[in-house]
C-alpha cells in the first residue's frame, strides 16, 4: 500500500476524518491538545487511512497522536505505523511513543502485534482531559468506562529485539 506525506489539497479529507472519528480536530491527551489536523501526517491509499504524529523537540521521541484505518483488517494501520518508523529511523529518533485508553482492546493489540510495549498507566487521565475536551465520552468501547490511560512505546533501534 502507497504511503505519502499529507498535501495542501488532503486539508479538507483530513479535517472530516478527524471530526468523524474523534469529534473534531483537538485531541486532547496525557493533559495536552494537539490541533491534529495542523501536525504532520501521512496518508495511506487514495484516501484509506491517516495518521498525525508530533516529532519532539528533544531528537528523541515521536508520537504517533492518531491512527485512523477507513477499512480495518485491511493493512492499512499496518501501512502507516511501518512508513512513519522508516521516516523516523531516517532522521534519527529512538522510539515512537503513542497512548490509548483503557477501553480500547483492539487498540492495545494491534500496537503490541506490532512491536510495542506497555510502559505506563495513568490513572484518571481521561476523567482530567474531559475538562480540556468535554465531549469526550464516559463509556468507551464495549461500555467499558472510559477512564485511563495507557501509553506504549516502540524502539525503532534495529538492534533493541527486546
Amino acid at each position: 500500500m502507497r504511503v505519502r506525506a499529507k498535501e495542501r489539497g488532503d486539508q479538507a479529507w483530513i479535517d472530516r476524518l478527524l471530526t468523524e472519528r474523534w469529534g473534531g480536530r483537538r485531541i486532547a491527551v496525557h493533559g495536552e491538545v494537539f490541533d491534529a489536523g495542523a501536525l504532520p501526517a501521512l496518508i495511506a491509499g487514495d484516501g484509506e487511512g491517516l495518521a498525525t504524529y508530533v516529532l519532539e523537540e528533544n531528537g528523541i521521541f515521536a508520537e504517533l497522536i492518531t491512527l485512523d484505518s477507513v477499512t480495518p483488517r485491511h493493512g492499512t494501520g499496518t501501512a502507516l505505523i511501518e512508513a512513519l518508523v522508516r521516516i523516523l529511523q531516517g532522521r534519527g529518533f529512538k522510539a515512537l511513543r503513542v497512548t490509548t485508553t483503557n477501553d480500547n482492546l483492539a487498540a492495545l493489540r494491534f500496537y503490541q502485534r506490532r512491536g510495542f510495549r506497555l510502559v505506563s498507566v495513568r490513572p484518571g487521565a481521561v476523567n482530567e482531559a474531559r475538562k480540556i475536551k468535554p465531549s469526550i465520552p464516559l463509556l468507551g468501547l464495549d461500555g467499558i468506562p472510559l477512564r485511563d490511560e495507557i501509553e506504549l512505546v516502540r524502539s525503532l533501534d534495529a538492534t533493541d529485539l527486546a
